[in-house]
């Protein structure tokens, strides 16, 4: 088996990709969108850096099922390409990549989200009967339902 994990699921969005880019470069966007919003009505958001773009930081704390963690935007190639790296300190430690590759055809603009990270334990069990694949998955797929509802018009 690899050392990494990957994960990705795609969606076409009837938006230009500037207008889906803005939403996924500024971390302040991703309360409208991401799929893991609401696991924790009481969450702790801490924003630090820029405000949008290469350096962007958004740390938070929460329950069980959010966690702790931090993200940082390392790659910004506007408007077609955003790159998140993702740390977890609780309920496990984890780091990932996360990448948003946009690709505007006409009216429309194809969104893929990848996430690539070191196996941990669980995903070393989980992966070579899916399960990781179908939860993260799950979870991209919720997500990339609700970008593509902010992002239209």
């Amino acid at each position: 088996m690899a050392d990494t994990y990957t994960v990705t699921r795609r969606t076409t969005i009837a938006a230009p990709a500037a207008h889906i880019h803005a939403r996924v470069v500024d971390l302040h966007r991703w309360v409208d969108w991401s799929p893991w919003e609401g696991v924790d009505p009481d969450l702790t958001r801490t924003y630090t850096g820029p405000e949008q773009g290469v350096g962007a930081q958004y740390a938070w704390s929460g329950n069980r099922k959010a966690g702790v963690g931090r993200m940082e935007i390392i790659e910004d190639t506007a408007p077609s390409h955003v790159a998140v790296r993702v740390d977890f300190e609780k309920p496990m430690k984890s780091s990932s990549v996360s990448t948003f590759d946009i690709a505007e055809d006409g009216d429309s603009s194809e969104v893929t989200w990848t996430m690539t990270g070191q196996h941990s334990l669980f995903s070393r069990v989980a992966a070579p009967l899916g399960f990781f694949d179908k939860l993260l998955g799950k979870d991209f797929a919720k997500g990339l339902a609700a970008l593509k509802t902010v992002s239209k018009g």
